[in-house]
């Protein structure tokens, strides 16, 4: 099995998408139905930027779901819970950083977005290795061949970590439960894994557009941000959360007549990113 897409390019930009595979290996074996669990990727992501590898841009794409494993967090962040015998490495204890697992968030997932249970089993602990080793490490690792790749031919990075949110934040999905959120949120870790003048750069492009764009509210961005943004040595990592009333059906995933002029957006998005010098803002 294909877990991962990596598409080498030749530009200082690198796009990665962690939530929007679609490919459930057999060995997941949720007790939850099928349909449930979809409702957790971030649906059609890598549609809308299909589009960037042709204009050189770096590109890493997960196909496995995140709910069997999720890329965009350590693997640190472990629910013990899960597990039929003690994990045996290093577990994550900064409150802050749980506050996802306590959700059911984790490295691997204890619940749907609706809180619903995932698994009526305990797992193994060498199934949740495997998946960390099949699926987390080679992620990881093309994401940071990406990124160090376009420094060195450029001497500067910019990573865009793409994502899409529901229209209304679910109850065991986030912070701020019942939240409607706006067109797109631009997260940077409050400053510390981008300049502020480049998330601003983009936040402005985007309004000009006529978007409503919320800036590190309610997702500043987590791992794959936090790992590989260091804006000091011009690595410059931001996310991108997309609103997927712009585009998708949320109930059936079909596509609607937004996707075309979103996608166009995002174009024109990564066109002027191509032309930007974060050394210069």
């Amino acid at each position: 099995m294909q877990f991962i897409t990596h598409k080498p390019g030749h530009t200082a930009l690198v796009l990665d998408s962690p939530h929007s595979g679609t490919i459930y290996p057999p060995d997941f074996l949720p007790a939850c139905d099928m349909a449930t669990l979809r409702r957790a990727e971030d649906t059609h992501v890598e549609k809308l930027y299909d589009f960037a590898p042709a204009l050189g841009v770096h590109w890493v794409e997960a196909h496995f779901p995140r709910s069997y494993l999720d890329a965009n967090r350590n693997t640190t962040e472990i629910d013990i819970s899960l597990f039929d015998a003690l994990w045996p490495d290093p577990v994550e204890t900064d409150p802050a950083i749980l506050s996802k697992v306590r959700l059911g968030k984790g490295l691997v997932w204890r619940t749907t977005d609706e809180g619903a249970p995932i698994y009526a089993r305990k797992l193994g602990v060498p199934e949740v290795q495997g998946r960390i080793e099949q699926c987390w490490k080679p992620y990881h690792a093309a994401v940071a061949r990406a990124i160090d790749a376009a420094h060195l031919q450029h001497g500067y990075s910019i990573h865009i970590n793409c994502h899409s949110m529901p229209a209304i934040a679910s109850g065991s999905a986030t912070d701020f439960p019942g939240e409607a959120h706006a067109d797109f949120v631009v997260g940077d870790r409050g400053g510390s894994t981008a300049s502020v003048a480049l998330s601003d750069l983009v936040c402005q492009h985007l309004r000009a557009r006529g978007y409503n764009v919320s800036y590190n509210h309610p997702y500043k961005g987590v791992e794959l941000v936090r790992r590989y943004g260091n804006p000091a040595g011009q690595r410059h990592s931001l996310q991108l959360e997309i609103n997927r009333k712009l585009y998708m059906n949320e109930e059936t995933l079909a596509l609607t007549p937004g996707f075309g002029p979103l996608k166009d957006t995002l174009r024109t998005l990564v066109e002027v990113l191509l032309k930007t010098d974060p050394r210069a803002l």
